[in-house]
């Protein structure tokens, strides 16, 4: 996993020009059965893929964090909101509540999150690839093939189906 890893910013560089192209197609047209097909690559994907091995997207980046993700959090912590706000986030330049730091502080030595049950709704959806409109987030999906080697080899079977 680590070799996959440390190979996986290059792949994903070497297939960007080649992503972008046909990520341009699909938004201006996407096939009808999309949401189908994504949920379907999605799951046969990670039935072969265990995230724990991985975790590259909790050491490499973080989450934004919604409202009711704060407030979610701050209660599992018992916790006030802005207290959680000023233990462990900051505002970005786009105004969105982000990580002070990465890797992720409630990830542990052996990959589990130890707030799982109560984490935010980006760490719940990602990598995004079932994701209904899955057309319309080709910018994220691009930033995620480098981080994840599912949301990568979803990307590359995606182009086998959809010429």
């Amino acid at each position: 996993m680590d070799e996959l890893l440390r190979q996986l910013p290059q792949r994903a560089k070497d297939m960007e020009k080649e992503n972008k192209k046909f990520f341009s197609k699909l938004k201006k047209k996407p096939p009808k059965n999309l949401d189908t097909l994504m949920v379907e690559l999605h799951e046969a994907e990670f039935q072969k893929t265990d995230c724990l091995q991985c975790a590259n997207c909790c050491k490499t980046t973080g989450p934004l964090f919604t409202d009711k993700d704060i407030e979610r959090l701050a209660k599992h912590f018992r916790m006030k909101g802005t207290n959680f706000i000023d233990a462990y986030l900051r505002v970005d330049e786009e105004g969105d509540y982000v990580l002070q730091n990465v890797p992720c502080p409630f990830l542990g030595v052996d990959n589990y999150c130890s707030v799982y049950e109560v984490r935010p709704k980006a760490c719940r959806e990602y990598p995004h690839t079932n994701r209904k409109k899955f057309h319309q987030i080709s910018n994220l999906t691009m930033k995620n093939v480098a981080i994840c080697p599912a949301a990568f080899n979803i990307v590359e079977e995606l182009k086998k189906r959809v010429p």
